[in-house]
């Protein structure tokens, strides 16, 4: 049995299309996309954009609990610490907010995430196969001394998501909370060919390593970590830390508030010479709920093809929605077209999380989901432009 869709415009993962229409199976595999003359009839018309469904970069369901909890804009130390001593709750209050969690995924048009993992609570969950996961089991331990038993314990989470889940990597928590010995580990674990990391979320953290003081002083005096063994490398962060992975592997780098045009142009000369895969996440509702900052992204953008887009956690965001993702960067860089963004939430996305061979676009054999969106008049998102999920 086929279905057969039309609307305003299709968003094909690459660009727009009008007068065609979608044809899939039941179960929403693409069987082809031909014009409105040739589809002939039982068409599905639709009013608004029929995208392929959207994947989300970057997340922490383990911390859907946290909604509101922390106030908007403490600065990131402060919602380090935050999270950090204030995320322990009952299970059954945890797991709920994580099937709540992704349930507004799902209904938001969400079909794959890239999820930050700490703990074992969201296995639950993802193992009923509702959206796809690349589970990051994050390592973190500032110390040199800390790395071995630190390193070991995310091996023992890996161990515990791979046996019931088919995508998991070990990746480093942050330039200021993983050390190059840690660093090391990471890199050299095997089948670790896909990771990500925060990078560059605030001035704090390239003051750090380019004078040794700042905020994160502070943070390190409130968790009582001696950080005597620390020298300052007089480079920002990212000049700092990206010698340490050395493997042919794709990196996602996740907020880049603070990224420079040098650290831009050293990153992917780096990359390119280990035949290594760049992709640079843009969170912006995040950035704001903490910060109160964008990145620079008419920056970013002239550097690299590979931008993707991520929620981050509802400690930090007041929903997990791709599209109001898009409608932030929209307001702010109005220069920047819908079907870029639209590319960065589905295509390249696919292509970051490596599952680009069944998501991301509508091409045949593919089953990406279909998401309708409504109201993006003169394809520019406005207050009323939502997304529904169709399959």
């Amino acid at each position: 049995m086929y279905r057969k869709f039309s609307a305003d415009y299709i968003f094909t993962g690459y660009g727009f299309l009008q007068q065609f229409v979608l044809i899939t199976d039941a179960k929403g595999v693409i069987i082809d996309l031909v014009k409105e003359q040739e589809a002939g009839s039982g068409i599905e018309k639709l009013n608004g954009i029929l995208s392929p469904g959207f994947i989300n970069a970057h997340c922490h369901l383990e911390l859907s609990h946290m909604k509101g909890l922390i106030p908007k804009q403490t600065g990131l130390v402060d919602f380090i610490l935050k999270v950090v001593n204030e995320r322990h709750f009952e299970d059954e209050q945890i797991l709920s907010a994580i099937e709540n969690a992704e349930n507004e995924m799902l209904q938001n048009g969400i079909v794959a995430v890239g999820d930050i993992c700490n703990n074992t609570f969201t296995i639950q969950q993802k193992i009923k196969g509702r959206l796809q996961y690349h589970n990051f089991i994050e390592a973190s331990g500032f110390p040199p001394a800390v790395a071995e038993m630190r390193f070991k314990r995310a091996v023992d989470f890996y161990n515990t998501y791979a046996s019931s889940l088919p995508a998991n990597s070990i990746v480093p928590h942050a330039p200021y909370s993983v050390s190059p010995e840690m660093f090391s580990m990471i890199n050299e674990f095997p089948g670790n060919n896909l990771i990500t990391i925060h990078n560059q979320e605030a001035a704090a953290e390239n003051e750090l390593f380019e004078k040794g003081n700042g905020d994160f002083l502070r943070l390190y005096e409130k968790m009582g970590i001696d950080i005597s063994f620390f020298k300052p490398s007089q480079k920002t962060s990212l000049q700092t830390w990206l010698p340490n992975i050395t493997k042919e592997q794709s990196i996602i780098l996740v907020h880049n508030v603070v990224t420079t045009e040098f650290d831009m142009e050293l990153s992917n000369s780096k990359f390119r010479a280990q035949n290594s895969k760049l992709f640079f996440c843009l969170c912006p509702n995040a950035n704001l709920y903490i910060n109160n900052v964008l990145p620079d992204v008419n920056m970013l953008m002239p550097y690299t093809d590979n931008m993707v887009l991520g929620t981050d956690s509802l400690a930090s965001n007041e929903q997990l929605s791709i599209l109001e993702e898009i409608k932030t960067l929209q307001k702010n860089f109005k220069n920047i077209k819908l079907m870029t963004m639209l590319q960065w939430a589905t295509s390249n996305a696919a292509k970051a999380l490596q599952l680009d061979k069944t998501l991301g676009s509508f091409e045949r054999g593919k089953q990406p989901g279909l998401v309708l969106i409504e109201k993006a008049e003169d394809l520019q998102t406005n207050n009323n432009t939502a997304a529904t999920r169709i399959l």
